[in-house]
């Protein structure tokens, strides 16, 4: 029998995997899958840390998988593309998110909604159509279908555009999707974290007026003189939220520890959109009355489709919408995890994965 073709061969990979729910990383020798006709395979250059790892690493909701290595931020340059590939070639920018595979059947996927699908696929931990678990960008290494891939324009660097894969989408569709990208419409955002940020920037590139409404008073200089914001209310400050009050079109809510929702619902005006996109442990408490009498939504949204995370890469390229990222070799990862852990981060830890496997290929 002749020889297989490498390309045809499983592809030797080296990440960083949590073991246990200890949640400590270490460094992993795994497999990728052969480049199929239909994948793209790429050198990964970065991958951003989302605080979504940190609660999979330790399996905080459950679903985790063991060795699990993290990572859906994750940019770099493609090496190899499959016979069938259309839209990327060697040497292309590129980028996966949140998810690597979906059903592409359902209606979900017929509208370009591969997010809300059923079957959809996570980066990591989770189980392939071969039956094989999946393993995120904390390594050098990927290997994706062609459909779950996104081209990173040149205008945009390639470090901070890797937290845009995940945070950057998470903002963006709802923005979009509930009609508040409108100039001249006010939106409040709840946060100043990784999400949080990211929305004040890409909201300001809309030419909406934006709110930043946070219980640290300390964080008002940075949203104002750096991200942009037009105005700060500390959620503490009655005095402020007050002066707040139905005053906001809509409110994008990125916070992830349990919070009352009442006072952020009495500063949307009538009609206005309240949509939630930090995930809390708990179930929150959703006052009724308050909605009835001013016709307001309290909604969800959760990353967005193929078609639309790829026109948010481009948004961002064309309006220089980029994340505030803390570059951070592999081996400080587990440093940084602690960090992350104590909301120590402005705002994005990106792990420059290119230079910190060097020395292993």
């Amino acid at each position: 029998m002749g020889q297989i073709p490498e390309r045809q061969q499983p592809k030797k990979a080296l990440g960083w995997a949590a073991r246990d729910t200890s949640g400590v990383l270490s460094p992993f020798h795994f497999s990728r899958r052969a480049t199929g006709e239909k994948d793209v395979t790429f050198k990964v250059m970065y991958c951003g840390i989302c605080h979504s790892d940190l609660h999979m690493l330790k399996n905080e909701w459950g679903s985790s998988t063991y060795p699990l290595v993290p990572g859906h931020e994750i940019v770099g340059v493609v090496t190899e593309v499959g016979s069938t590939v259309e839209k990327f070639k060697v040497g292309d920018k590129v980028g996966v998110g949140c998810m690597v595979g979906s059903c592409r059947s359902c209606d979900n996927c017929a509208s370009n909604l591969e997010n809300y699908c059923p079957k959809m696929i996570f980066t990591y931990s989770a189980t392939y159509y071969d039956g094989t678990t999946t393993y995120g960008g904390y390594s050098d290494l990927m290997v994706a279908d062609e459909h779950f891939v996104v081209h990173i324009p040149d205008g945009i660097p390639l470090d901070a555009s890797a937290p845009l894969l995940c945070a950057g989408i998470t903002v963006y569709s709802p923005l979009r999707f509930y009609g508040l990208d409108k100039p001249g419409m006010h939106v409040g955002v709840v946060g100043l974290g990784g999400l949080g940020h990211v929305a004040v920037k890409f909201a300001k590139a809309m030419g909406v007026k934006v709110t930043v409404i946070s219980t640290s008073p300390s964080k008002k200089e940075e949203a104002i003189e750096h991200l942009g914001a037009d105005s700060f209310v500390v959620s503490r400050n009655q005095d402020e939220m007050q002066a707040a009050m139905s005053t906001m079109d809509g409110i994008i809510d990125t916070v992830s520890a349990p919070h009352s929702l009442l006072p952020l619902i009495s500063l949307l005006k009538t009609s206005g959109k309240l949509v939630l996109v930090g995930a809390p442990e708990k179930p929150l408490e959703l006052p009724v009355f308050p909605l009835l009498m001013g016709r307001k939504i309290v909604a969800g949204s959760c990353i967005g489709g193929m078609q639309e995370t790829q026109e948010m890469i481009d948004f961002a390229a064309k309006h220089k919408v980029t994340a505030d990222i803390e570059v951070i070799p592999i081996d400080y990862v587990n440093k940084a995890m602690e960090r992350l852990a104590k909301a120590d981060v402005r705002y994005r830890f990106v792990i420059d994965i290119g230079n910190s496997f060097k020395s292993s290929s």
